[in-house]
């Protein structure tokens, strides 16, 4: 009876796992201050909201492998946060004028 008991709850588990997995990557507290240093280094950031999954809101960045949590309210985060938007706007809008340049071109070729 306990072994089957047992593999009942592990099956549970790993069930609930499946089924909520970023109910264990929240970030339980959070830092006001953030240094110049590692703002500058963030590859990408993730906004945390308190859903229920998370009970804090709060600014995950992401600098080579590790993960901060920090103030959403900050304001340097949230210059950065603005400055990295812009950027990838703008590079997908670069983009978007390479491929129109490129289409041109290969019009006019074959006329």
């Amino acid at each position: 009876l306990i072994p089957l008991i047992s593999l009942l709850f592990l099956t549970l588990l790993l069930l609930f796992l499946a089924l909520f997995p970023g109910a264990f990557d929240c970030c339980m507290e959070i830092s006001d201050e953030i240094k110049k240093g590692i703002l500058r280094r963030v590859e990408r950031f993730e906004i945390q909201k308190a859903d229920g999954l998370c009970h804090l809101e709060a600014v995950i960045l992401h600098v080579k492998g590790k993960k901060f949590c920090v103030n959403p309210w900050n304001r340097k985060v949230k210059k950065m946060m603005k400055k990295m938007k812009h950027k990838i706007h703008r590079s997908k809008s670069h983009v978007r004028k390479q491929r129109r340049t490129r289409n041109t071109k290969q019009k006019e070729q074959r006329q």
